[in-house]
């Protein structure tokens, strides 16, 4: 373009409507000159920015629906709104609709584009399922289009729902698995929710998710989730980067903007002394601390400081600093018994925190793993059994928690029989449980004497079943141990415990489908009182609780803001964090600055750096106007699988809880001794199925193999005919050469590739068949003719 005058693209695209005659004929003839030019701006523009829009209904879209099913919040509208727009993480407490927001947004792309597709995901399977069946009560999305998919789902499956299905609910990781195999239609997809979104840290599986969906399109929308984004402002900025959020839509529990819709929380705090005979064991377990890590201290590797102050967690750090710089002047000691010696003082130091937390018998049962063995750790117990202070210490442990140490190697602390013979006898093993044990009889009572006045004088008796407590411990032993101490104030309180699923070689713990069977009871009734680990802190809907306890306190916020969303939710709840004096005391108050701190930060967006580059799903020029109307949802019913499943979890969970019927009195389903057939069931499989002497079933045998090189082949012996019956694969052949039509449960990928052998086992008989029938046709060659088997 000559002349310098060269146009911007808008000015280029503009019509030379409205210019007068004279302007026009001079600037004629340098446009026809120009021409050229600006069709390869219209191109390269084309191709820096290509359409966003792609698959968008133009009549969809010139609304955007918002329900009235429900009762219209006015934070839940405004963060609906901005989530269409931009890539938003919405921050709102437990309890106050997160899924509401997300079922809204997923609905109005699943309307705009009509073959995309809309994902949620959910970091477990319990909460896949809950999620799935949260949001189809909102909207209107057809059952038939939405798909859940977790590790259960078989990828030949998963395969085919990806082309038939438009909604899906599933876990990360199938979605990294799914990506990687190029199954998952990437371009496809156009919003992406992801809940408990705070875990989007590190190389998390919802941050790959996110990078592998980036190599192959920008141009879908992220809506992320969470009650709490973050443990401090670094992992806030982490959650943003990752996840590439361009805004915040943000309400904090104090927000007048939620305060109609939640109720008050009184959230107490007793700190607890620890008592002269928990003092007397610190003491003894301090001077083993001393021993051994003023090995440590002497050689130089860890700093000299007070050694009760010191940290599991300084202690790693101190030996990551070593491992990068050594020091010359321990050139002469081996490396590995300084290796050595951090692992014995981190797994001194993690006993030294149960025993300030939990108690002494968290202690003894962590101690118990080191000495019989079962943690592996040799040299940490042959260094241990030669302190004369600490085997004094396990001795007395010993013999106050003998019963616990015989019930633990089988990993369940309640298969000692004496728990439930002498329950008067219960070991306080830290102050902290007496306190809990006081807390948890008083709100029984004051909500029995509240319920009495409320009582009309038809009442004949008053039921504690309407109130219900959950209490959170971060270890599995001291789960246990409270749970064993409130199963004796039964039948007031009725307990269970929840845990995650087993890891270890002898703890037994739920699975997930158990764990939504025990949160199901827990809402129904069946149990009043949750001893929960983290497993219950996150998601899952426990249901109204009116007193949450804590009975331990973490550095990071969020664990402390998701057991307080448990609570406060339909009507008034009160939370009580009951503290040893101290250390933990110290680590609460710590939490709440960081949490103070993450808030302040995310208010000013000054310390956080957002994403810039958030996609515009909707075309230049349309602008979807807000549409309130009353949706009908259609009655959501779980999947065949969940259905069958249910009976099975709730047989598995029953046998978990069978422990508690003794000391609660609850009712229990019958329980088959054998955990097998009813009576009912055997008696059909013993008349129709068992075989007997009198079928003249012979006795089944492979067949002999026989190598045509060997000599004696009429020396092999052969079995009788009258005792044997030669089993055969081509036998059975017409069953094992297809997969027949199931009704509920697919096939597994072991029956299909069983199939397959079986027809490439199939076609090379046949072929072997009909290559002797070709040489018997051919005439006679003599001896040395190739014979075939």
């Amino acid at each position: 373009m000559s002349g310098g005058r060269q146009r911007t693209l808008p000015q280029a695209w503009r019509t030379a409507g409205g210019k007068a005659p004279a302007e026009q004929e001079e600037e004629e003839e340098e446009e026809k000159k120009e021409a050229d030019d600006d069709l390869l701006l219209v191109a390269a523009a084309a191709a820096a920015d290509p359409s966003p829009v792609a698959g968008f209904s133009a009549a969809a879209g010139s609304v955007w629906i918002y329900p009235t099913n429900y009762p219209v919040r006015g934070y839940q509208l405004r963060m609906a709104r901005a989530a269409l727009l931009a890539n938003t993480l919405v921050c709102l407490p437990t309890g106050l609709g997160k899924t509401f927001v997300a079922a809204v947004v997923m609905y109005n792309f699943y309307r705009w584009f009509p073959s995309g597709k809309v994902l949620f995901l959910a970091p477990t399977k319990p909460l896949v399922a809950q999620q799935m069946e949260a949001c189809a009560r909102v909207m209107g999305i057809p059952a038939r289009h939405m798909a859940e998919m977790t590790g259960g789902t078989q990828a030949l499956s998963r395969k085919e729902l990806w082309t038939t299905k438009r909604v899906f609910f599933l876990t990360p990781q199938i979605m990294v698995n799914d990506l990687s195999r190029g199954t998952c239609p990437a371009v496809e997809i156009k919003c992406l929710v992801i809940d408990e979104a705070h875990k989007a840290l590190g190389n998390h599986a919802y941050c790959q998710v996110v990078r592998e969906l980036s190599k192959y399109t920008n141009q879908f929308r992220i809506l992320a989730l969470s009650a709490t984004p973050g443990s401090d402002t670094k992992a806030v900025q982490q959650v943003i980067s990752n996840l590439l959020i361009a805004q915040i839509e943000l309400c904090a529990e104090g927000s007048p903007e939620i305060q109609p819709y939640s109720h008050e929380r009184q959230v107490e705090k007793i700190v607890v002394p620890l008592g002269e005979e928990l003092v007397e064991i610190q003491n003894t377990y301090i001077r083993v601390l001393e021993t051994f890590a003023g090995r440590l201290i002497k050689i130089g590797v860890l700093a000299r400081r007070d050694i009760p102050s010191l940290t599991k967690y300084q202690i790693i750090l101190a030996r990551d600093q070593h491992r990068k710089n050594p020091s010359s002047q321990n050139a002469g000691i081996h490396q590995g018994i300084i290796e050595g010696d951090f692992a014995l003082c981190i797994s001194l130091y993690h006993g030294y925190e149960l025993l300030l937390q939990m108690g002494m018998r968290s202690l003894f049962i962590y101690l118990c793993g080191i000495m019989d063995g079962s943690k592996g750790l040799t040299r940490t117990k042959n260094e241990l059994g030669r302190n004369e202070d600490f085997m004094k210490l396990y001795q007395q442990l010993r013999d106050m928690f003998s019963d616990t140490s015989l019930a633990s190697a089988n990993g369940n602390v309640y298969k000692s029989k004496t728990v439930f013979e002498n329950k008067k006898e219960f070991i306080y093993s830290h102050p902290k449980l007496r306190k809990l044990e006081e807390i948890v009889i008083e709100h029984f009572k004051s909500w029995k004497t509240g319920c009495s006045e409320k009582v009309t004088t038809e009442s004949t008796s008053v039921d504690t079943v309407d109130t219900r407590v959950m209490i959170f411990s971060s270890f599995r032993d001291s789960v246990q141990e409270i749970a064993e101490m409130l199963s004796r104030l039964s039948p007031v309180v009725r307990v269970m415990t929840f845990v995650g699923h087993s890891t270890g070689k002898s703890t037994k713990g739920f699975t997930q489908k158990e764990q939504l069977e025990v949160v199901k009871r827990f809402r129904e009734g069946g149990y009043n009182t949750l001893v929960s680990t983290c497993v219950g802190e996150e998601g899952l809907d426990i249901g109204e609780v009116d007193l949450i306890i804590c009975f331990d306190a973490q550095k990071s916020p969020i664990r402390l803001v998701q057991r307080m969303g448990r609570t406060g939710r339909r009507r008034q709840g009160r939370i009580v964090v009951i503290l040893a004096e101290g250390r933990e005391e110290r680590t609460y108050n710590q939490s709440q600055s960081n949490k103070r701190s993450i808030h302040k930060a995310i208010s000013g967006n000054k310390m956080l750096h957002f994403y810039q580059h958030s996609p515009r799903m909707i075309p230049e020029g349309i602008n979807p106007k807000l549409h309130k109307m009353f949706i009908t949802a259609e009655k959501y019913e779980p999947s065949n699988s969940r259905m069958l499943s249910k009976e099975r979890r709730s047989s598995s969970l029953q046998r978990k809880s069978a422990l508690f019927s003794c000391v609660t009195g609850q009712k229990q389903i019958h329980c088959h001794e054998n955990w097998s057939l009813s009576p009912e069931e055997f008696e059909i499989w013993d008349r129709l199925y068992r075989i007997k002497e009198s079928d003249g079933v012979k006795e089944p045998i492979l067949p002999q193999i026989q190598f045509e090189t060997l000599e004696n082949l009429e020396e092999i012996s052969k079995h009788e005919e009258k005792a044997t019956h030669e089993l055969s694969l081509s036998e059975w052949r017409i069953w094992q050469n297809r997969a027949f039509p199931t009704s509920m449960v697919d096939h597994s990928d072991r029956c299909y590739h069983f199939v397959s052998v079986m027809e490439m086992i199939e076609l090379m008989r046949h072929e072997q068949v009909a290559l002797k029938d070709s040489w018997d046709e051919m005439p006679d060659s003599g001896e040395n003719a190739p014979r075939i088997p």
